[in-house]
């Protein structure tokens, strides 16, 4: 039986919620998540965490902020154009949690006032700051493709999509 290790690609399905506090998100369906391990697709201490799990089994894993998204800093709030926004809702609300397009890419924040035509963000990860529990079941492990590796990161059903 294949056990989770460099380039495998693995199928789980998690619940993730702070350590004393709510739950924050979860994997849709029974699809979950699939990525390529060892290169890099997922929190480097949750894919540490899940060396050596084979299919069926569970783990729940606690990541410190450090070991997460970092601490919060202060001053990251900005204020952006509603325009920059990737999918926004129709109405912005504070609290919220919303992808920015920059010039690095789609980054995740967390609304602090929505205007008519500019909303301001904090820029800080929404989850950083919090010790995170991951509650992890591995749904699948196999043997990634050549091209996968090439790619560094997982094709077909949810994975990436060529």
């Amino acid at each position: 039986m294949n056990s989770i290790g460099a380039d495998k690609v693995v199928r789980f399905t998690y619940k993730l919620r702070e350590k004393n506090g709510p739950a924050l998100e979860h994997s849709d369906g029974k699809l979950g998540m699939v990525y390529l391990h060892g290169h890099r697709n997922i929190l480097p201490s949750l894919e540490a965490a899940l060396v050596g799990l084979q299919k069926g089994e569970s783990k729940e894993v606690e990541l410190t902020p450090a070991e997460a998204y970092g601490e919060k800093q202060e001053g990251r709030e900005t204020r952006v154009p509603i325009k920059h926004l990737l999918n926004p809702p129709k109405r912005l609300m504070p609290g919220m949690f919303i992808k920015v397009n920059t010039a690095k890419g789609a980054k995740d924040a967390t609304v602090v006032k929505a205007g008519r035509f500019n909303v301001d963000i904090d820029t800080n990860h929404p989850f950083a700051g919090k010790t995170l529990i991951f509650d992890v079941t591995i749904v699948d492990v196999r043997d990634a493709e050549a091209e996968e590796i090439a790619h560094g990161h997982a094709h077909g059903p949810g994975g990436h999509h060529h």
